[in-house]
This record gives C-alpha cells, sequence and structure tokens, in this order.
C-alpha cells in the first residue's frame, strides 16, 4: 500500500454535503463547523474538514482569524479547510458578514441529514456553492492532516485528464439540486473522492522547497522510503536496509528524511506504527500483545512503554476512554440508541460552517 493511501485509510473519512446554495451579490458570510450539524449528517464526528465547490461564478474566502489568508475562487474550483476552522465567505470580504447558522437552522430541525437549499444576496450576479464536510478520526498526529495548508483551494478543471471530474462536479451539483433515492449516499462518496483528488493535486503543485509530509511523498527517496514504510509496518526496518532498497546511501537517506520530515525514518516509523496501535485498539478487540505485535512491538511491556509516550496513557486505559469518547459523541446528551433527545432535537444550531 503506497503512504497516501495508507494514511487517508487510518484517518477513516466519511463524507456528508449538506448544501445546495445560490448566492447573490453582495454577500458575506461567517461560520465554522458546529456540533449540531455534524451530528445530523455524520453522528460521533470527531474532527472536521470542511470543503466548499463552487459551481458557477466566483466569490473569495478567508481564514476568520488570518486576513492574509484570502483567497479568489471561481467555478470549478474546490476550496479546503482541514481543521474546520472559522472562515468567511463572500462577493467582497470587505462586508460585514453574516452568521450562516440562524439561515440553515430551520432546515436542519426539519430535515436532517438532508442537503439543505439556501439563496441569500442582495440579487446580483450569482455565484452557486455545493458544501459539505468530511468527518475523520481525532488524529492530531495523522501526517497528512498535519501537512495541509490551514487553507487552500484545487482546481478540478485544470488539464485534459480532468474530464471525468467535470463529469463529477456537474453529476454533484444536480444531485444536490434534484435531491433523490440515495442522493445523500451518492454525495457522501463523492466527497470523500474530491478529498483525495484535491490532496493529489495540492501534492503535485508544492513548491520545489516546500518541507513536510507532502514534499517527502514527492520526493523520488523518500517518497519510496515511506511507502515502504506503510506497505510493512511491522518489519523489523532499519535505516541500512532502508536506504539499500531506495537507492541511496545509509546517511544520504537519513539526511534527506529528516530534512523534509522533520524527523529520521525510525522515530517516523515508531510514531506511524502507534498510529496503526490506536486504530486497532478503537475498532478491534485484539489482545494488547496481538496489537503490540502486529505493528512490530517483540513485547507488551515495551508495546505500554512506547503507547503512553505518545498517548500520555496505557493502551488499555486508553481504549476505555476512547470508547467511551465515542459513545458519548454518538449519543451526547446521554440518550442510548433508542433516546429520543438527540443534538440536532436540542436545538443547538450555534454557527453552522459557512456555505
Amino acid at each position: 500500500m503506497d503512504a497516501l493511501s495508507d494514511v487517508l485509510r487510518v484517518v477513516r473519512l466519511s463524507g456528508a454535503v449538506y448544501l445546495d446554495a445560490e448566492f447573490t451579490t453582495p454577500w458575506c458570510l461567517f461560520g465554522q463547523a458546529d456540533a449540531a450539524l455534524c451530528a445530523a449528517f455524520l453522528p460521533g464526528s470527531e474532527r472536521v474538514i470542511s470543503y466548499h465547490l463552487i459551481t458557477e461564478g466566483s466569490c473569495s474566502a478567508r481564514l476568520a482569524n488570518d486576513p492574509d489568508s484570502a483567497i479568489q475562487l471561481n467555478a470549478g474550483e474546490l476550496l479546503v479547510v482541514p481543521q474546520g476552522e472559522a472562515h468567511i465567505f463572500g462577493s467582497s470580504l470587505d462586508l460585514p458578514p453574516g452568521l450562516a447558522g440562524p439561515l440553515l437552522a430551520g432546515q436542519l430541525q426539519t430535515t436532517p441529514g438532508q442537503v439543505m437549499k439556501l439563496c441569500y444576496g442582495g440579487g446580483g450576479a450569482p455565484t452557486c456553492i455545493v458544501c459539505g464536510f468530511l468527518a475523520c478520526n481525532d488524529t492530531l498526529s495523522n501526517p497528512l492532516l498535519c501537512s495541509l495548508p490551514r487553507i487552500f483551494k484545487v482546481d478540478m478543471r485544470s488539464d485534459p485528464q480532468s474530464a471525468w471530474l467535470e463529469s463529477a462536479l456537474r453529476f454533484a451539483a444536480a444531485e444536490a439540486a434534484h435531491v433523490r433515492a440515495g442522493s445523500v449516499t451518492v454525495l457522501a462518496r463523492l466527497s470523500e473522492l474530491l478529498f483525495v483528488e484535491a490532496v493529489r493535486r495540492c501534492i503535485d503543485a508544492l513548491p520545489a522547497d516546500r518541507k513536510g509530509w507532502l514534499a517527502g511523498l514527492r520526493d523520488r527517496f523518500v517518497g519510496r522510503a515511506l511507502s515502504m514504510l506503510h506497505a510493512q509496518p511491522g518489519h523489523s526496518w532499519t535505516v541500512d536496509e532502508l536506504a539499500q532498497k531506495v537507492g541511496l546511501s545509509r546517511s544520504a537517506l537519513a539526511q534527506r528524511f529528516t530534512e523534509l520530515l522533520g524527523q529520521p525514518p525510525m522515530q517516523y516509523l515508531a510514531r506511524w506504527r502507534l498510529q496503526l496501535a490506536s486504530l486497532e485498539l478503537l475498532n478491534g478487540s485484539k489482545s494488547l500483545i496481538a496489537v503490540a505485535e502486529q505493528v512490530g512491538y517483540d513485547s507488551e511491556a515495551a508495546f505500554s512503554r512506547a503507547f503512553k509516550r505518545e498517548f500520555g496513557m496505557p493502551p488499555a486505559t486508553w481504549r476505555k476512554s476512547r470508547v467511551k469518547a465515542q459513545i458519548d459523541n454518538a449519543f451526547p446528551n446521554g440518550a442510548g440508541p433508542a433516546g429520543e433527545t438527540t443534538a440536532v432535537q436540542s436545538g443547538n444550531i450555534g454557527a453552522a460552517p459557512v456555505p
């Protein structure tokens, strides 16, 4: 398995499209990922990646706390906010922004989990946007999510190979505008596909001097090393063996790897093994020793010590706390699966993700 596919597997993305919007100039809105909206579409969401697909017209966007992050967007471009941070959208970012949450609150309560419609603005030139988010594990150490820019755009119609994306974008717009049976599921899978393609294009567009995991993935030698580590994380790798397989000297690989990723190969592997172990602990029923052996540890004691250094508690304690947190996230008001109270029904809407 290549490194990008492996980290995407561990993140466990789940997509949802929540809004088909038409904005007319002048307009400007503010919002951020909201627990109630997430609960209506993907209950138990821990971390949210916001995205907005411009299907017609143009607009500007920026992070709410960073005026220098402003981006101009045109039809066919996808805006991604990997941390789900508060951001502002508008025909002009100089306008006082309204709140997206109150505009969507009524629809969210009456039709939770369905693609909502919104027309907003001053009646001038239109901009159409399909809005959604992806929920994923709260894996703050995941190298992909840590390496992505806080806000970025990707042109989905930029080259001859994008013909399938052009069709996908038209399909997404049609599905959002005319909801049919199965549309929610179709749009969710398309959300995940668009995000993966956005990441691939982000990698291709990186400046030559960029550092970080994405730059390492693109590097001829480090990228091969990463792919091998991710393909066999439980193997007893050494830098010597890794260097021989990628065609560099031991010192050259160690230096190149460290310069790009900020840590040497074996330290990277050790942290990734623990990420894999945390996923197995959360989703499986294997014993601690079985998990330890699966990710390359010779003993349960060594695994427990390493796990505690990374996550702040022993693996058994961590597993119990995370399972409880999942239940609490899925049923935030204390109701079980058969309970009548949900976050959406409580009316605690707040500011929804900005369209």
